[in-house]
């Protein structure tokens, strides 16, 4: 009997065991290298999460830095800013000054031209006015001491003052003084600021005051105290004067006038020559008053005001006592500057003290 053959089956149930122990050992060996893969993984994690952290921080460093120095650099250009503002601002300066040098160096030209022009006009004033007088007794400053009945015009103004103590120059103080104690007794006197202002206080005003030495000194020591600054015109004073004090139907009567100043800062001198011509003169066009004026050098401390003011002051002057039967004299600056350096102790010093009441001195009158 013929055996059949059996066909070989390749899928058998022994072959499906070995493929699934195979697969088994593969999956076994992958979940036991998935671990140790894993650990590496975790600490490379963590390696990279440092490096991450480190570059942060130098990030944050590099961040800081940045900022400070965009501070300094604005810092750095403000100064840059201020120092070519500075340079500019310099550059300025410079360039006036240098025009102001020039200018200097313009106006000192014509200062000396006007300085030498001053002094053509000093020694023309210094000369004696050939006008016939009659003199009782010269005084110390060259002028007449004919009148007996004398009025004082003080220009009080800033430029007769010494400016540390607001006080008259002692040199003037003297000046006067030397004016007033080199006349014999007189009949009446007074004394008035260049606004025209009675200096001797309200019981005073608008009548002559007794002579004697104690109201000599009184006037002295008024003048060095006065207080009150008058204008650089003593013309408001002479008129004042005249008109107040003068009596043209007293025959007996001589009077003169005293102008003391250094400048006049007023502009028509003709209008004021006429007036003191009109108002100067008696019914016969006789002159009522005579006139005298002594001239300080004052203005010449003060270069840009060498000015005209002075001048002006000596053309007017010679004018009006020449018009007026007076004489003008002009002093010498450095002969002032002399005794002004021995006399400073001289006069009083303090300042003077406001009037609360009726006085016999300060308070200018009306």
């Amino acid at each position: 009997m013929n055996k059949k053959k059996r066909k070989n089956n390749v899928f058998s149930l022994s072959f499906l065991d070995c493929i699934c122990c195979g697969f088994g050992a593969i999956i076994l060996l992958f979940i036991v290298s998935m671990g140790v893969k894993a650990k590496e993984i975790s600490e490379l994690r963590e390696a990279l999460e440092r490096i991450i952290q480190q570059r942060l921080l130098q990030v944050s460093e590099f961040e800081m830095q940045t900022e400070e120095l965009s501070i300094l650099l604005a810092i750095e250009t403000e100064k840059r800013k201020k120092v070519e503002d500075e340079i500019s601002s310099l550059e300025a300066m410079i360039a006036e000054l240098k025009n102001q040098i020039q200018d200097k160096k313009f106006s000192e030209d014509k200062m000396l031209v006007d300085l030498d022009e001053l002094k053509k006009e000093l020694a023309v004033l210094q000369v004696d006015i050939d006008i016939e007088q009659k003199q009782i007794e010269p005084t110390p400053v060259g002028v007449p001491v004919e009148s007996n009945y004398i009025a004082f015009v003080i220009d009080t103004s800033g430029s007769m003052r010494d400016s540390s103590t607001g006080m008259i120059w002692s040199y003037v103080v003297q000046k006067f003084e030397e004016t007033v104690q080199s006349y014999p007794e007189v009949k009446g006197i007074q004394l008035l600021d260049a606004d025209g202002h009675f200096i001797m206080g309200r019981g005073m005003r608008r009548k002559w005051m007794d002579d004697s030495p104690e109201t000599r000194n009184l006037m002295v020591r008024s003048v060095r105290l006065y207080p009150y600054e008058s204008d650089s015109n003593p013309m408001p004073g002479v008129v004042r004067a005249i008109r107040t004090l003068a009596e043209p139907e007293n025959e007996e009567m001589k009077m003169g006038i005293y102008i003391f100043g250094d400048e006049f800062a007023g502009r028509n001198s003709d209008a004021i020559l006429n007036t003191i011509d009109r108002i100067n003169k008696n019914k016969d066009g006789d002159r009522i008053v005579r006139i005298n004026a002594i001239g300080f050098p004052n203005m010449i401390r003060q270069a840009l005001s060498l000015s005209q003011s002075g001048l002006r002051f000596a053309s007017l002057m010679r004018r009006l006592t020449f018009d007026n039967d007076g004489a003008f004299v002009a002093l010498e600056r450095q002969s002032l500057m002399e005794i002004e350096k021995e006399n400073r102790d001289r006069y009083p010093r303090l300042p003077p003290r406001q009037p609360t009441g009726p006085s016999i001195i300060f308070g200018p009158g009306i």
